[in-house]
């Protein structure tokens, strides 16, 4: 007797052990930002340095190698300017960073991965860790403002997966990420406008620009998961590492922060001093 047909992989196979590595995130996430700036700087530290070694690793470098030691370097260098509110200072290193990694890469011949590949990783992530590092500060709008951008960027990703999942329909952009369709789009666009506004009513503060901005660290946010995306397809790559279960890698957990924490920094330097990110048109 013929055997029965396999029944098709479900669309959320993936979904228990996504959803407990995400909690497990989110709740360090969360403390990280109550507890105050030291220990939402600490987190940081401890993801630029994951970060960084997963961009050697995607290059096929070493961090025990000079050239791979000095793109950590470089980004926790900038960083600790950055706390200490020396931008221009920390900037400047980055771009010194991004030329030092350049050269030494091309005088060991490629030994250590493509020059110019592992010299953008400084400025990809150094940019995103000084825009947190700003958007943060010291009073409770910086706090505020943080727990603004993640739940923004989470309420996209969750949005975008429980949409795209289940509506599913034409591909977003099939030569970069074949899984994305419009509908995922659409649904984290709406998640994140909505996660948006419901902050800034919580917080009491005025929520008449917070759709807007929302919708813009929204967009940003899918922006920096399909440059993600292209990075692995570039390398050849399903998952930056190996580090999150269900999720890959720092970089796939992180992608969509990195793209919307220099639009919030933006946001918020409109807005002036003591407001909040969403009050840039206040």
């Amino acid at each position: 007797m013929a055997s029965a047909p396999a029944d098709p992989p479900s669309r959320w196979r993936d979904l228990p052990q996504r959803a407990v590595t995400a909690v497990g995130f989110g709740a360090l996430v969360l403390a990280a930002i109550w507890l105050g700036p030291g220990a939402f700087t600490a987190l940081l530290a401890l993801g630029a340095a994951a970060l960084s070694w997963e961009w050697v690793h995607l290059n096929g470098g070493r961090i025990r190698s000079v050239v791979g030691a000095a793109v950590p370097a470089t980004v926790l260098a900038a960083g600790a300017l950055g706390v200490f509110r020396l931008y221009p200072a920390a900037f400047a290193v980055l771009a010194l960073g991004f030329g030092i990694v350049w050269l030494l890469a091309r005088l060991r011949g490629g030994r250590d991965g493509p020059a110019a590949w592992l010299a953008a990783g400084v400025l990809y992530i150094g940019v995103g860790g000084l825009s947190l590092i700003s958007l943060r500060g010291e009073d409770a709008a910086g706090q505020a403002s943080v727990l603004f951008l993640v739940l923004v960027v989470w309420a996209s990703d969750i949005g975008a997966y429980v949409a795209g999942r289940a509506i599913g329909g034409p591909r977003l952009w099939p030569a970069v990420s074949p899984n994305k369709t419009w509908a995922g789009a659409a649904g984290g666009l709406a998640a994140a406008m909505a996660a948006g506004t419901a902050v800034a009513l919580v917080v009491g503060s005025s929520w008449l620009f917070a759709p807007l901005a929302a919708a813009l660290l929204g967009i940003a946010s899918q922006a920096g998961d399909l440059l993600e995306s292209a990075i692995k397809r570039h390398f050849r790559v399903k998952d930056s590492s190996h580090l999150l279960p269900g999720h890959g890698g720092a970089f796939d957990r992180l992608d969509g922060v990195l793209g919307a924490a220099p639009v919030a920094a933006l946001l918020a330097l409109a807005a002036g001093p003591g407001r909040e990110v969403w009050a840039w048109g206040g």
